[in-house]
């Protein structure tokens, strides 16, 4: 009995050293993988070949935590992040990392090994491109070298600084493919014969290209096919063969700067376009270059503007614009689809269209005109020396409006006569737009055969595209025809 009784006590005396011990270990610092814990901390824990690993769970398992404590810090399989609770405003809170909470993404560093760090894009363009994941952001960091072209695929690729970030290839083209995304803040170098762009697409493709640099390339390439192009602040800079844009639903350049050190053709347009706006910039274009090529006479099938665009610098045998072939209108480089007001180059627009119509007769000869009191047109022949988006349509005494806007007009006719019989008659002239008479422009003259009288027509009208406005007059009073010695139709 003595005995049972002593182990009893024995046993006690161990477990209640035993909860001493473990109370004081919980109370003091603890060290995993160290014997000497920070004295700062509560926890230490050391590994150079291992990490922490937090509690991982999906979004639906976070928020069903029952009263989560503050500061509670858990990471979401779901969206691939930290969060932590806060019990201040009783939400979530997202911990942000280098990917800023994106699903899709991807650091490539100028360390990296590409054909590693693309393993999977190399593997999808079937080791002869890198395929691009659709809608991942690819973050370039450093001075990237292609081995292979890369197929954009609805990707997003940036730079932070494009004086630090750059895409390089030494041979061949840099990208390929029929697909769109976007390419931001990088710096673009390929030397090698290759093209910076071979993009052929469709117009469900879509490409923003903006805050480039493109340096030093053999060819800047071509764009073909693409529903929306969109360059924006893209600088230039020794480039040998500049850029094709061709057959491009919707073509939007703002401020892209062409250097003087570039060569060859900057900025070729051809095939059909809905719309094109080019807005900003310059093009310094020197010795035998050109900066902005029209020539192929590219269809507008809705409208066309380049404004506050800087024509500059010296050219021997090139040209600023080599414009449509042949010419329109002498002297001018675009059609009538086209708005343009750039620095450098003759203004083109329907604001500053204009027409003339000239009938001049030697002194004692004339045109006859058969009058009655029914209007009809002046007779006579006509030349025009000034026709910008106006046209005769080989007809005297006729001006048709061939711009694409509707739009007023300044008119005004002036007109010297004299009348084909004997006594006082009285005539009466007026603009007549399409053939019929415009009432208010009307004039009425008296005059005599002996004597030559003279009138002016002011009036503003209202044209649209392919109306056309002609001199006509009638009989108010008298007998007698209308011999016209001069007449000058003037629209602006």
């Amino acid at each position: 009995m003595m005995k049972n009784t002593f182990l009893s006590n024995k046993v006690l005396a161990v477990y209640s050293l035993f909860f001493m011990l473990l109370g004081t270990t919980i109370s003091a610092q603890v060290g995993i993988g160290t014997v000497t814990p920070d004295p700062s901390s509560i926890l230490d824990i050391t590994s150079t070949t291992q990490g922490m690993l937090a509690p991982r769970l999906t979004t639906a398992q976070r928020l069903a935590i029952a009263t989560p404590a503050n500061g509670l810090m858990v990471f979401d399989t779901d969206v691939k992040t930290f969060y932590y609770y806060s019990s201040t405003s009783s939400v979530w809170i997202k911990m942000f990392g280098d990917a800023d909470g994106r699903l899709k993404y991807k650091l490539i560093k100028s360390t990296d090994v590409l054909a590693t760090v693309l393993a999977a894009e190399k593997a999808a363009g079937g080791g002869s491109k890198y395929l691009m994941d659709v809608n991942t952001y690819y973050e370039i960091n450093g001075t990237i070298n292609f081995d292979l072209p890369i197929d954009l695929n609805n990707a997003y690729i940036s730079g932070i600084d494009a004086n630090e970030d750059k895409l390089v290839r030494a041979t061949g083209n840099l990208f390929d493919g029929a697909t769109g995304g976007s390419l931001r803040n990088v710096t673009i170098v390929v030397s090698g014969g290759g093209k910076v762009f071979n993009l052929s697409g469709t117009a469900a493709q879509n490409i923003i290209i903006r805050d480039l640099v493109i340096a030093n390339s053999s060819n800047v390439g071509s764009i073909t096919g693409f529903g929306l192009v969109f360059v924006s602040i893209v600088q230039y800079v020794g480039n040998t063969t500049g850029i094709v844009y061709d057959s491009i639903t919707k073509l939007l350049i703002s401020n892209a700067a062409w250097f003087g050190n570039n060569a060859g053709t900057y900025e070729k347009l051809q095939g059909t376009f809905g719309l094109i706006s080019k807005q900003g910039g310059f093009s310094e274009v020197n010795g035998t270059s050109v900066g902005f090529d029209v020539s192929s006479n590219p269809t507008i099938t809705g409208d066309a503007v380049m404004e506050t665009v800087v024509f500059t610098g010296t050219v021997s045998s090139g040209k600023y614009v080599n414009g449509y072939n042949p010419a329109l209108y002498t002297g001018y480089f675009f059609n009538n689809k086209w708005n343009v007001r750039c620095a450098g180059i003759p203004t083109e627009s329907d604001a500053v269209s204009t027409g003339d119509a000239n009938l001049d007769y030697p002194v004692g000869f004339g045109a006859t005109t058969v009058a009655s009191t029914t209007p009809v047109k002046l007779a006579g022949i006509t030349t025009s020396t000034n026709l910008f988006r106006f046209s005769t349509g080989g007809t005297d005494n006729k001006l048709i409006y061939l711009g694409s806007k509707r739009r007023y007009f300044r008119t005004a006719a002036t007109f010297s006569f004299r009348s084909s019989v004997s006594g006082v008659g009285v005539f009466v002239f007026y603009l007549a737009k399409n053939g019929v008479v415009i009432g208010q422009s009307k004039v009425y003259c008296g005059v005599a055969s002996s004597d030559v009288d003279a009138g002016t027509i002011l009036s503003t009208v209202e044209m649209s595209t392919n109306d056309y406005l002609e001199v006509w007059l009638s009989r108010y009073s008298g007998t007698g025809d209308v011999l016209a010695v001069s007449m000058n139709l003037v629209v602006n």
